[in-house]
């Protein structure tokens, strides 16, 4: 995919389209409670118990021949020290898959637009949460931007070298230097130019969902 040398956005597109769709698993609320009692080691009986409930409802709901009512979830949700959405929330730990990626200086797959030259980091991990992308500012001045760059999700900017003045659609100009950072809503129109003698660089992270 070529990236608009007129915007960046289009790393956004790319980050988001190299994955594919994953539909979720409609929840299994019976085993989503068997799975938080075991994880305390507790019987049905302790976990009755401290949920208020009688032995055989706790069962039954585990089962599946009973949906409770919100009552119950309220009570079974304290009796396991949770919130009641969490009681729908699939535990995150169980998708622990070890992902890792690490990106060796130099080897960040490289895109350049008219105003920055970016190496996107990370690039072998799929269906990523967070596009990292190492930026080196070429602009000087606003106009050199057609427009406010703006996309969906949040973004981080860190300032690795040389001095940055970051312009926002509603906030006056900032100048930051190396060691700065701002964290701000990415539909909010944004540009980035140097304002030191070389070319920036700086650390973007941006939010994919």
């Amino acid at each position: 995919m070529a990236i608009d040398p007129k915007d960046n956005t289009a790393l956004i597109r790319l980050a988001r389209e190299s994955g594919e769709d994953v539909q979720a698993e409609p929840l299994d609320l019976g085993l989503r409670v068997r799975e938080l009692r075991k994880d305390k080691d507790w019987t049905l009986e302790q976990a009755a118990r401290k949920a208020g409930l009688a032995r055989s409802t706790l069962s039954k709901i585990e089962n599946g021949q009973m949906s409770p009512t919100y009552d119950a979830l309220k009570k079974l949700a304290v009796g396991l020290e949770i919130s009641v959405p969490q009681l729908f929330t699939p535990p995150q730990q169980a998708q622990v898959n070890g992902r890792m990626a690490v990106t060796r200086v130099g080897e960040g797959k490289r895109q350049a637009t008219v105003t920055y030259e970016h190496d996107l980091l990370a690039e072998t991990l799929t269906r990523k949460k967070m596009l990292p992308y190492r930026a080196t500012v070429r602009a000087r001045k606003m106009e050199e931007f057609e427009g406010w760059v703006r996309h969906d999700g949040e973004e981080f900017l860190y300032v690795l070298t040389g001095v940055v003045r970051l312009y926002t659609e509603f906030y006056e100009p900032i100048e930051m230097k190396r060691g700065d950072s701002a964290y701000y809503d990415a539909t909010m129109g944004h540009n980035v130019v140097s304002v030191s003698s070389e070319d920036a660089t700086i650390l973007w992270v941006t939010s994919l969902s």
